[in-house]
C-alpha cells in the first residue's frame, strides 16, 4: 500500500525522486506543503474511492499514519 501512495505522492508533487517511508513527514519531502497535502489527500481518496474525516487528517504525523489510515477503510 505505500508503494501505491508513494506513486500518487510522485504524480501530485511531480517528483518521480520521492521515496516514502512509514516515518516520513512533510519537512522531509520537497513541496509537501498545506495547500499540496490537500491535494495529496484528495488524490489519495480518489484512488482508493475512500473518504476522510478532517479529524482523521490533522492527527497523522508520518506516512505510516496515512497509510494506516487507508488501510483500515480498504
Amino acid at each position: 500500500m505505500i508503494a501505491q501512495v508513494t506513486d500518487i505522492f510522485k504524480d501530485v508533487l511531480d517528483n518521480d525522486d520521492i521515496t516514502l517511508t512509514d516515518a516520513t513527514t512533510a519537512k522531509e519531502v520537497d513541496d509537501w506543503d498545506s495547500l499540496n497535502h490537500i491535494q495529496l489527500v484528495v488524490a489519495i481518496e480518489k484512488h482508493f474511492n475512500i473518504r476522510f474525516t478532517a479529524k482523521e487528517i490533522h492527527s497523522w504525523q508520518n506516512v505510516g499514519e496515512l497509510v494506516d489510515s487507508v488501510a483500515g477503510k480498504v
